[in-house]
């Protein structure tokens, strides 16, 4: 019987992972550079970078583009509360947690003309938000309002962003109805490169269509968690039936 014999990567992985562990290498500190570290460890770039790869699939270890590796910091799980003006108390109740919203105005195509129900071309505002702990990314949103619905001013700059929007909530008035579909998957590269996630762990993805009375999509949003740390929380309240209750 053959023993398998650990690489090198994993020895230089379980190196690194001690002195996390036991503080030697606090949160927030930066690690050496991947040359220095290579060096260090007489071993090539590409098997530092998959022992660097180890250590950011299992949270301990992010890489900031332009800035360098840092050891993580431990961060608070996310909840996606269900359901209108109720998306992820964390963003509203903590302070610490600031959110950036970028506005655009686009044309509907693919699959945006089948979440709105809009012919092709059709003008839509769209905000991407992101939402951060520190440096960390917590979370993004793409949220497409038909362009004739928009908060007046957002987009030209006269105004800022409603607070719904930073709360990746819905724009308008309550709804008549919110459709939401969760499910797990791959992250695109840009959502592994904005949420700095390990394109191998998959994220908690959320399509939430709002309808008015007259059955108008009012909204649709795109949110994407990661989905190691994000829990999607779902109430149901039952209306007594007025045939029962009709005295």
């Amino acid at each position: 019987m053959t023993r398998s014999v650990p690489s090198r990567h994993h020895d230089i992985a379980d190196d690194l992972r001690h002195q996390i562990t036991t503080g030697h290498l606090k949160p927030g500190e930066r690690l050496p550079s991947e040359a220095d570290l290579a060096s260090r460890y007489k071993a090539s770039t590409v098997t530092l970078r998959s022992a660097l790869a180890v250590l950011q699939g299992e949270g301990l270890v992010e890489k900031i583009h332009g800035k360098g590796n840092f050891v993580r910091r431990p961060l608070r799980r996310i909840m996606y509360v269900s359901g209108w003006g109720t998306l992820d108390p964390w963003t509203a109740a903590e302070p610490a947690l600031r959110v950036t919203v970028r506005t655009a105005t686009v044309q509907a195509d693919g699959h945006l003309t089948t979440l709105l129900r809009v012919p092709t071309g059709s003008p839509l505002a769209e905000f991407f938000c992101v939402s951060h702990e520190g440096e960390s990314p917590h979370g993004l949103a793409r949220i497409y309002v038909p362009r004739d619905l928009a908060p007046a001013g957002v987009l030209d700059d006269e105004s800022p962003c409603p607070e719904a929007v930073k709360r990746f909530a819905v724009l308008g008035p309550p709804p008549a109805a919110i459709r939401e579909t969760v499910s797990a998957r791959p992250p695109t590269s840009d959502e592994s490169l904005t949420l700095r996630t390990n394109s191998a762990a998959p994220v908690l993805a959320v399509t939430r269509v709002a309808t008015d009375r007259t059955g108008r999509v009012v909204e649709a949003a795109l949110l994407v968690f990661p989905g190691d740390r994000a829990d999607a929380v779902f109430t149901t309240h039952h209306t007594p039936d007025e045939r029962q209750t009709a005295g």
